[in-house]
């Protein structure tokens, strides 16, 4: 009984996903060069001594380690939360206006969750080793985002400055 059904699984159109290529695995590649990770860490490690009134070292600490745990993570998280969006609501909305998968509403959320994985990866280690008062609905949070998305912006704008 399952084989016929396997055998006609293998005709769905839905099975050329496992072949797709979406943004997020452009983005990763681009955020694991040398001059992102350095417009990152330069950027954050201003932000985290600003509102945290860490010393310099702690902060430049505090910023390698969150950085260095976003960035093993991330090598898995940033492509999970892209094929996310691409099975729902990019394939929704991929279809209804006729678009492929690289359209500039998925580059816009690419964006937004590269930064938003980045950023809630770092505020965990923030919040457990560095900042104890840390909390994910303040302020604090909403600026990480946008540390993050200096470096996040940076390496999406080097794939259109020069493409994969």
């Amino acid at each position: 009984m399952r084989k016929p059904l396997v055998f006609i699984l293998c005709f769905l159109p839905t099975i050329a996903y496992a072949n797709v290529v979406w943004p997020a695995l452009y983005l990763e590649m681009r955020l694991f060069s040398w001059w992102a990770i350095g417009i990152g860490l330069s950027i954050e490690f201003f932000f985290i001594k600003y509102f945290f009134s860490l010393s310099q070292k702690k902060a430049a600490i505090a910023t390698l380690s969150a950085n260095a745990v976003s960035s093993i993570a991330g090598i898995i998280l940033i492509p999970l939360a892209g094929i996310a969006w691409e099975l729902f609501p990019g394939s929704v909305i991929n279809w209804s206006f006729g678009w492929g998968t690289f359209n500039p509403l998925t580059w816009v959320a690419t964006f937004f969750l590269g930064c938003l994985v980045n950023a809630v990866l770092e505020g965990v280690v923030y919040k457990k080793w560095f900042a104890p008062e840390f909390r994910f609905k303040s302020k604090v949070f909403l600026w990480l985002l946008v540390a993050n998305s200096f470096s996040v912006g940076a390496a999406l704008v080097s794939l259109w400055v020069k493409p994969v």
